[in-house]
C-alpha cells in the first residue's frame, strides 16, 4: 500500500536531510537561514514526485510507477478449511501523488503524507471454504484504497567521505490508514457468477479486515522497499547539495 510511501519516503529523507544542486534538478534547494525552512523543505518534497515517477537513471533509480509486491498471502476465516488468498504480481499505482503536510526534522525523523488513491491490481487465487462455498480458484483482483494517511518515522545515520557528508536511513516504520477500501475479483472459478459474486460480497463487506490482514506482509514489504530507494538517492546526494548556508 503503499508505494504511499516508496515515492514519498524516497523524497522524505533526501530532503529530511535538505537541498539542493543545480547538476541534480530532481533536488530542490533549501537555506538554513530560511525562516520558512519547513515549507521549503515540504515543497522539496512535493518537487521531487515527477522524478520518483518516472525514474532518475544518472543514480540508477527506477520508476516507482507502478511498484509491485511479488505475493502476499492473507488468511481470511480461521479453521482448517478457513478462506485463504495469495495475490502475486501486485503491481500498485498512485503513489507519487502524494502530499506532506507536516515533517519533523531530525535522527528519528517523521512525517505525516497523503495520497489521494492507490489502485492494484494481481493475480488471485484462493483455497478453502466461505460461508458454505468451496472457494477455491484463481483470477485477477483488484482493489483501490482513497484517502490513504501514512505516518513515516525512521533513523538515519551520517557519514564523511569524498569531501561531503551523507545520510543512510537505518531504520523505518509506516503506519497506515485508509479512509474508503473497494476490493473485487473476476475471472475466477471459470467465471461461475454465484462464486464471483459471493467472494465479492465478502470482499465489499470486510475491507477493513482484509487491509488488516495485509497490514504485517505490507510493512514489512514496503520498509524494504522504501529503505532501498530512499538510500540509492542519498547514495549519490550529500547533504550539502540539499542545504545551503
Amino acid at each position: 500500500m503503499k508505494r504511499v510511501i516508496a515515492c514519498f519516503l524516497l523524497a522524505l529523507t533526501t530532503v529530511l536531510a535538505l537541498g539542493i544542486d543545480e547538476k541534480r534538478p530532481y533536488v530542490k534547494q533549501c537555506s538554513k537561514k530560511d525562516p520558512k525552512l519547513k515549507k521549503c523543505l515540504i515543497d522539496a518534497l512535493h518537487h521531487l514526485r515527477p522524478y520518483l515517477r518516472d525514474g532518475i537513471p544518472e543514480i540508477k533509480l527506477p520508476p516507482v510507477e507502478p511498484f509491485r509486491i511479488e505475493e502476499l498471502i492473507l488468511s481470511l476465516t480461521g479453521g482448517r478449511n478457513g478462506y485463504k488468498i495469495q495475490l502475486q504480481e501486485m503491481d500498485v499505482l498512485g503513489a507519487s501523488n502524494f502530499t506532506v503536510f507536516d515533517i519533523k526534522l531530525g535522527s528519528p525523523f517523521e512525517a505525516l503524507i497523503e495520497i489521494p488513491a492507490l489502485v492494484m491490481d494481481a493475480h488471485y487465487s484462493s483455497s478453502g471454504v466461505l460461508i458454505i462455498l468451496p472457494a477455491s480458484g484463481n483470477g485477477t483482483f483488484h482493489g483501490r484504497f482513497d484517502d490513504v494517511r501514512a505516518i513515516v518515522k525512521g533513523t538515519v545515520s551520517t557519514s564523511y567521505h569524498e569531501g561531503g557528508t551523507y545520510l543512510h536511513v537505518e531504520t523505518l516504520e509506516i503506519e497506515l490508514a485508509v479512509k474508503e477500501i473497494d476490493l473485487k475479483v473476476d475471472k475466477i472459478f471459470n467465471n461461475n457468477r454465484i462464486l464471483t459474486e459471493a467472494i465479492n460480497l465478502f470482499l465489499r463487506e470486510n475491507g477493513q479486515e482484509v487491509l488488516k490482514a495485509m497490514e504485517p506482509q505490507l510493512k514489512k514489504e514496503l520498509v524494504i522497499l522504501f529503505s532501498r530507494i530512499v538510500n540509492q538517492l542519498l547514495l549519490h546526494v550529500p547533504v550539502e547539495s540539499f542545504l545551503s548556508p
